[in-house]
């Protein structure tokens, strides 16, 4: 059976909020900075890398586990990163943006002789 490494791992309980919030804000696209894009690189190689030596090593997957504790916190940081680059309009904002400048624009151009 093959298994993503990210659904097997435990969510801390101190951490659940910031799932919630991910679960929450994870249909938006965002506009990531180079900084933070290697940010997010380097980590997500990072931890492929210690869950690939975890596997390799043979260890089970329990909640106390040192090396798996420091791959939720190495997501935890990624998930950070993510969050904190700013997201990017959904179509209907953009739309409306759109909209309301175009009548902005109309009423100028009325309003003069």
């Amino acid at each position: 059976m093959v298994t993503s490494p990210t659904t097997v791992f435990p969510v801390i309980e101190e951490k659940a909020h910031v799932a919630a919030i991910a679960r929450e804000q994870s249909n938006r696209r965002r506009r990531i900075t180079p900084e933070a894009g290697r940010a997010i690189e380097k980590l997500g190689h990072a931890i492929d890398y210690l869950v690939d030596e975890y596997i390799h090593e043979g260890g089970t997957f329990t909640r106390n586990d040192a090396p798996l504790q420091a791959v939720e916190m190495l997501m935890a940081i990624n998930r950070k990163i993510y969050f904190a680059c700013s997201p990017m309009p959904t179509l209907g904002e953009r739309w409306h943006v759109w909209l309301h400048g175009f009548m902005d624009s109309n009423k100028i151009k009325t309003l003069k002789p």
